[in-house]
Parts: C-alpha cells; structure tokens; sequence
C-alpha cells in the first residue's frame, strides 16, 4: 500500500510528521507491505536565497510578528521536534528556496533513496543549518546517499526534473492540499499536518483494511511448519 506524502523542505512540521507516520509504521504488522513516495510541495516557490540574512529576523519580517514572539514561537516548534528524537536550530536556518532541493530528491526517487534523500535534505535544513539550494551542499548530500556526482551535477545545472516538481504540486491542487505536510493513504484517507500520533495509528489501521478488501494480501499465520522447497530438495 502507497503512503504519498507532500511535504517542502523547509517546513519544520514536515520533518516532525515524517517521524511520526514512521513511528506508525515501525509498530504496524504488515510494515513490509507499505511503500513510501515523497512529493513535492513549495510554501514560497519566489522564495529568494538570502544565506547572510537571520532567518528569525526574516520570518519575524515574512510574518508580521516581534522578534520576542519570534523566538517563543520558534522555541515552541524545536520543543515539539525535541519529542520526536529532532534537533533544530531554527535560529540558524538558512533562508533559501527549495526547488533545486526538489529536483535533486526526483533524481534520487529515481534510484529508489527518495526517503534517504528526504532525510538527508531535512537534516541538512534544519539540524546542520546548510544553505540547501547551494550546488556544493546538493552534490555532497547527494553522494552521502550514493548517488552518482555527475548525475546530480546534470541535476543542477539543468532545469531537469522541474516539471516533475511541477507535475507534484499541481497533483496537490487537484486533491485540495492547503498545507504540509500532508499525507494520503491508498488515495483514500488523508492526514492534515503532524496529527497526535493516535491519528497515524487509526487512519494507517482504517486505510490498510479498505487496501485490503480490494487487493489480494495474503496472511499468513506465526512460524513455519514443515514444507517442501520450490527446488524439492527438502522433500
């Protein structure tokens, strides 16, 4: 059963909801039936790359708010990420647009590590404070997840994979999607945002039901009892 998940890089409650729809996998007995896929999601896409710019004084700017409520709403948020085993320096963040960061993760879905890729991305935002739209910081959390250099270097120096990003965000659209993360279940149960973890339980639990009404998934019971092998030899 496919789990998307729309999500932008720079969302901090987008790494939060990661870990959590991952704590209700981890604990879901058919965990190796699930299949992840991240989609992309821009909350700025004119966003402009300012690294010498505080990024508390930016969002106090973006948002209308003081510096104090800055800082107590940003404190706020790092808290509920330090609940989930996250690190945030959210006075650090740099301040970037997350496209480029976007196609590089396409590239990686591509070789099957989106969700490495995904984690790498986040990480790099919001624990290790890295510019993620610059090329050096892209081409390194690249090849940490074994992803080809020059692949990712064709990435950057392209506009390759923009209209998958594209195609995402208008995806998106169609299903009515106002904010991330958000996360559809078998294209039939959605999940608003980074939810107490008794919502990922049920709506994981009620949606893997409905998949299985219409698909043939096999049960099987604990243990193994004697057989023969496909090849006979333990016939």
């Amino acid at each position: 059963m496919k789990i998307e998940i729309w999500s932008d890089v720079a969302c901090p409650f987008c790494y939060i909801g990661k870990r959590k729809i991952e704590k209700a996998i981890e604990k879901f007995p058919r965990k190796d039936k699930i299949e992840i896929e991240w989609k992309s999601f821009l909350l700025n896409p004119d966003q402009v790359t300012q690294p010498n710019k505080s990024s508390l004084e930016y969002l106090s700017e973006a948002k209308g708010w003081s510096l104090e409520q800055t800082r107590e709403i940003t404190a706020n948020v790092s808290n509920m990420a330090a609940q989930e085993g996250l690190e945030y320096h959210l006075d650090k963040t740099v301040v970037a647009n997350t496209k480029k960061a976007h196609r590089v993760l396409h590239l990686a879905k591509t070789a099957g590590k989106g969700d490495e890729m995904k984690e790498n991305l986040l990480k790099a935002y919001f624990t290790d404070s890295l510019n993620i739209d610059d090329d050096s910081v892209l081409l390194d959390l690249g090849q940490e997840i074994g992803l080809e250099p020059a692949a990712i270097q064709d990435v950057l120096s392209s506009e390759k994979f923009e209209s998958e990003v594209d195609q995402d965000i208008y995806e998106s659209r169609q299903l009515g999607v106002k904010g991330v993360p958000f996360f559809v279940l078998d294209r039939k149960f959605g999940i608003s945002g980074a939810q107490p973890d008794e919502v990922f339980d049920q709506t994981l639990e009620k949606a893997w039901n409905e998949f299985a009404k219409n698909n043939s998934v096999l049960t099987m019971a604990e243990g193994n009892g004697e057989a023969c092998d496909v090849d006979g030899k333990n016939c």
